[in-house]
């Protein structure tokens, strides 16, 4: 009899705990040990794993009996460009080893040669000509490209750059492979081929990785071996111009040399998947209005891009980034269903990939949302709260996007939380897409650490108790905010970063869409009274010319802001939708 009633407690127990679902440590290390085992490997966007991580969460929202978000589904898949390869038509030769060489035809794609992950796919020949380290710089009074003709050419330039022994060098900012290919095609340059400098002993090629960015369209950009090209005297060249800080460019000899490339690197498409479901609220007090609790559950993988670990190939389980945002997701989704006649909105919750890759499932949920994007009235978002330290610190971003934030903040802080508010809405999260809709927004964050993109950051570093205690407040906050009388306003806030590539500080006030995989930089939103919302540029558009500049991307756009001042006005083609328009942004400081 009393196994009996033991087993009854035993249930009636768990039944009552199943009713009134708390917060608790023990189930966030159970969520984030799975989240973050090596089974999952990383959940890498698009891969195996991460989908098998989604039917995880899948599985979670219907027990917590959470309407499917999308469509009578759980999920939303979207797509992507998962990764590049190499295309057929990648050749190199030249002239000069034809005729020195019987067997110059057979220089080898990635052994000797290999295409820049931008490079456009195109076929041509061209003159040589040697570009020192491709920099044209005012500000630094140092021009690479000084009376040089390389319009239909192919420029041979270092990587780097000449000022290499100084720290803090100015030129530094002028060393990216993109900048030197873009100033390359602006000046007329059919094609642009890296060399390394003499320091690298090794001669190693650029690795093709994706960076995240569209091509750079009408150049073809690759990565040789100096042998390829033995007639040129780099080392010479490169301590003399390395010395001096003076260009050292000229047509190669012998006259009328030309060379002959084909590149072809190929996008391949991919597909991931957000995960969302939706909490009705029983009240239903204000029809319609919902709020959106979100966090990624995608990771790095094995590592590789935006990896900061050296040792090689190695699962990265992302146990704090951010399988632990993932679980307070989890957590809060259980309780809220729990008291769903106690809540007077709707609330969504969406698990989002492809954060790491830039923004990616978040940027695709905004612009394909199931329901009126309008009437969401904000956006929380959790990324990385589970390494609380012992000082109790706590970031939230976004506390300038509501005049009822800190009041709210401060007054639900029963949890000792030291509180650093930042008040920007854009940021380095998914809060960010919304953000770009006019969505208030608060993001909350327990800080950066030394396991971050590193393979270290593992369950057994996750502080759970403390955990705990913030999903508790993002809780409190929530609450308050779903059941408030007024819906919160909508604050624009200046952003402090200023897209600028020089020390000028020019602003201009555009916020990237990285999911628009376009010819151009297709803008996510602007800020409120900023240059770009004054002159009329909004959410959607495409920059496709800015000045005399070709924009084929994000980097386009920020290396053609380095040529002017605040004040300057600045004539910009753009699409929108199928209309090309002419605007005048006059550029803003800060």
């Amino acid at each position: 009899m009393k196994k009996l009633l033991l087993v009854f407690i035993v249930l009636t127990g768990f039944i009552v705990a199943q009713n009134n679902p708390e917060i608790t440590a023990e189930e966030i290390k159970s969520h984030i040990t799975y989240l973050a085992s090596d089974e999952l490997e990383g959940r890498m966007t698009g891969t195996e794993a991460l989908f098998k991580a989604a039917e995880f969460l899948e599985k979670e929202f219907e027990s917590y009996e959470l309407k499917p978000l999308f469509n009578g589904s759980y999920f939303q898949e979207f797509p992507f460009m998962e990764k590049l390869e190499l295309g057929k038509n990648n050749f190199f030769s030249d002239e000069f080893r034809d005729v020195k060489s019987p067997d110059g035809y057979n220089v080898k794609v990635k052994e000797d040669f290999i295409p820049l992950s931008f490079s456009d796919n195109l076929s041509f020949e061209g003159e040589v000509v040697f570009a020192g380290y491709g920099i044209s710089a005012k500000e630094l009074i140092y021009d690479d490209y000084t009376n040089l003709d390389v319009k239909d050419k192919i420029v041979v330039v270092f990587r780097n750059h000449p000022d290499m022994k100084s720290p803090h060098s100015k030129f530094e900012q002028y060393s990216s492979l993109r900048y030197k290919t873009t100033t390359a095609r602006d000046k007329g340059a059919k094609g642009i081929i890296f060399v390394n400098t003499s320091d690298k002993t090794d001669d190693p090629l650029i690795e093709l990785r994706y960076d995240n960015a569209a091509k750079i369209t009408g150049i073809s950009a690759i990565s040789i071996k100096r042998d390829l090209l033995g007639y040129i005297p780099f080392k010479d060249l490169q301590n003399k111009i390395d010395s001096t800080l003076s260009p050292d460019s000229y047509l190669v000899e012998p006259n009328n040399l030309t060379i002959s490339i084909s590149t072809e690197v190929i996008e391949v498409q991919g597909k991931s998947v957000n995960v969302g479901g939706i909490v009705k609220a029983a009240n239903n007090k204000f029809p319609g209005e919902y709020l959106v609790i979100g966090a990624h559950f995608d990771h790095l993988g094995w590592g590789g891009q935006n990896s900061l670990y050296m040792g090689g190939s190695s699962i990265h389980n992302g146990a704090d980034d951010n399988a632990s945002g993932t679980t307070g997701l989890l957590e809060l989704a259980e309780k809220f269903s729990s008291i769903k006649d106690k809540i007077d909105r709707d609330i969504v919750f969406i698990a989002f990939s492809g954060e790491e890759l830039g923004l990616l499932g978040s940027s695709y949920v905004v612009n394909n949302f199931p329901l009126p994007i309008e009437n969401d009235i904000t956006m929380i978002n959790m990324d990385m709260i589970g390494r609380l330290n012992d000082k109790n610190d706590l970031i939230v971003y976004g506390t300038g996007t509501s005049s009822k934030w800190k009041n709210i903040l401060d007054d639900k802080n029963e949890y000792d939380f030291n509180l650093t508010f930042n008040d920007e809405g854009f940021g380095p999260s998914d809060h960010s897409s919304f953000y770009g809709k006019k969505v208030p927004v608060l993001f909350f964050f327990t800080g950066t650490h030394s396991d971050y993109h590193k393979p270290s950051d593992d369950t057994d570093k996750i502080n759970t108790a403390g955990q705990e205690k913030v999903v508790k407040y993002v809780y409190d906050v929530a609450a308050t905010i779903v059941n408030s009388d007024t819906r919160p306003d909508y604050i624009s806030v200046e952003r402090k970063d200023t897209g600028k590539m020089t020390g000028t500080r020019v602003y201009v006030g555009t916020v990237p869409d990285f999911a628009g995989e376009v010819d151009g930089y297709k803008l996510g939103g602007v800020t409120d009274g900023s240059p770009a919302f004054k002159s009329g540029l909004r959410a959607g558009d495409i920059i496709t010319q800015f000045g005399d500049k070709k924009i084929s991307n994000i980097y386009d756009f920020t290396y053609a802001l380095g040529n002017y001042v605040p004040g300057d006005k600045v004539k910009v083609l753009v699409k929108r939708g199928d209309k090309e328009l002419t605007i005048e942004i006059e550029l803003g400081s800060r």
